[in-house]
Formats: C-alpha cells, structure tokens, sequence
C-alpha cells in the first residue's frame, strides 16, 4: 500500500486521502494486480534478470499494456531492475533525486521493490509518496517531482512510453524541503 507522507510529518495510507492530496498534480495512482503465476513471482524474487527473464515479465503483465495503448497511445515498454549489484547505481539514481520535470509522462508500474515519488504541488508544498508492489503512478507532464529508493535499494519497475525522448530530465532549482531516512 502506498505511503504519502506531508512536510509536517502526517502520513496518509487511504487510497482517497491519497487520491485527495495528490489531486492538485493529477499524479494518477492505482493498484494493478500482478496475479498468481508462480513463475512470474519466482522472477520478480530474483536480484537481477536476463533479458529474456525481464521479457517473460512484460508478457504475463502486458494486459495493462494493452489497456494503456488504447487508453492513452503508449508504444512502448521496458522493465528496470535496480539493485545494489547494480554497477554504477548511484550515479543512475543521482540523475533523478534533484527536482525535474519531464515533457512526457512519467509511467511506472511497480512490480516488485519500491520508491519514492516526491512532488512539489502547485502551492509550494511537498508531498513524499512511497509507490510498493502492484501500485501504478502516473506522474503528469511538467510536474516538477523527483525519484529515489527506499533502504533495501531494490524495485523492479515496468516503464511505459509514448515516446522514449520525453522522459529526459529538465532540472530545476527547486530545493526538496524534506527527505525520509532513506539512502538515496
């Protein structure tokens, strides 16, 4: 279950208080079941994935797939393995926890692991939600956000595009006004 926590420590875990406070961004978050395929959760256990073993992944979720192809024109998707094997992790992480925006939306699904989602809303106020297995976020066009991994510093996240080019972070000199304890 997702985690929104507010600059003067409240923390909301009700899907219509997130929905409420998240509302002023029209940041979309919804809980997408991954099902009871054995293998797929065998998968999703793993540390890191061959190419073939992130494809068989996509395959058994392209359902949603599907659904946002048609919804909303997506072309593409991927799946991203982060995890502290990773080579050069922090330097990838680092390009993403300074406040940006993107020209694209910002899809993710979460499949396994978690992250944080900080926001800055359109009155100055911030917002930190942790996004955990089988929750969607869909972080709108130009709204100013920023990324990072909880403690264990794994997540295992379908990636959908429209395009691949407006995903590039435009940064900005927003300062975040708050950071949970994790490592960034």
């Amino acid at each position: 279950m997702a985690i929104l926590r507010l600059e003067d420590g409240t923390i909301y875990t009700d899907l219509d208080d997130l929905d409420r406070e998240l509302a002023p961004l029209n940041v979309q978050l919804n809980r997408w079941p991954i099902g009871d395929n054995p293998e797929i959760h065998a998968l999703l256990a793993k540390d890191a994935l061959s190419d073939e073993q992130k494809e068989q992944v996509l395959q058994a979720l392209d359902k949603y797939f599907e659904q946002l192809k048609i919804s909303a024109g997506y072309q593409s998707r991927d799946l991203v393995v982060l995890h502290p094997e990773v080579p050069n992790l922090d330097t990838l992480l680092s390009k993403f926890d300074r406040c940006h925006y993107h020209a694209d939306d910002e899809v993710r699904y979460i499949v396994a692991g978690e992250g944080v989602f900080g926001f800055v809303r359109p009155d100055g106020s911030q917002v930190e939600v942790t996004v955990q297995p089988e929750e969607y976020i869909n972080v709108p066009a130009n709204t100013e956000h920023w990324f990072y991994l909880t403690p264990s510093r794994r997540i295992k996240a379908v990636r959908y595009f429209t395009t691949t080019e407006g995903w590039v972070p435009e940064y900005t000199d927003s300062d975040i006004k708050f950071r949970t304890a994790a490592v960034v």
